[in-house]
């Protein structure tokens, strides 16, 4: 069963992440900042992995230690509920267009954290996040994923839509890195026999 869960309690922040790999991409995302949460359901869906998230904190001074919360626990759920990586994939990578907006996402669970995110928007916030924040989730759950994670937005015109095909992307690139690959036995994807 590759399920985890993780609370994490700050001074900022109390937050409780249930993760389940694999499920069918069912999401309940409690969250004031309703882009955010909309991203974290859109996520888990394309994901197909089973997400039941709640965040609470600060929100009334910044939503930015929530959103870097959320990204550490979420990735830390998902790397323990991986357990030592047998048998999986380990890398995924898909494109994913939303209407005008094209996107790609490399994932590698190497177990060597790095984040490279490529993405120009035209405004400072969607709906009620701040875009800037973008970038702290995403490295955050890099490193709570302990993953290589490589994400761009190739053009657009919204950023609504090259925001959401980010998180789409990434998604797809998850689910197919997660996967069990049925030639690689109980064998661990690396020449090095650890991740």
């Amino acid at each position: 069963m590759r399920r985890h869960t993780v609370e994490r309690t700050t001074r900022e922040t109390r937050l409780l992440v249930e993760v389940d790999i694999d499920g069918r991409g069912r999401a309940e995302v409690e969250c004031p900042v309703g882009f955010f949460r909309h991203m974290l359901e859109t996520l888990a869906r394309h994901a197909a992995i089973d997400l039941r998230m709640s965040l609470a904190g600060d929100f009334d001074v910044d939503p930015h230690h929530a959103v870097e919360d959320a990204g550490l626990a979420l990735g830390e759920a998902l790397r323990r509920a991986l357990g030592d990586k047998r048998g999986i994939r380990r890398a995924g990578c898909f494109c994913f267009p939303m209407d005008e907006a094209l996107t790609a996402a490399a994932v590698d669970l190497s177990g060597r954290t790095a984040l490279r995110l490529e993405a120009k928007f035209r405004g400072r916030r969607c709906g009620d996040f701040e875009l800037s924040l973008l970038d702290d989730f995403f490295t955050a759950l890099a490193e709570g994923l302990a993953a290589a994670l490589h994400l761009r937005v190739l053009y657009g015109r919204s950023d609504h839509h090259k925001v959401e095909a980010l998180f789409k992307a990434l998604g797809r690139a998850l689910r197919e890195a997660c996967a069990v690959d049925e030639r690689a036995g109980d064998e661990i994807p690396s020449t090095k026999g650890v991740l």
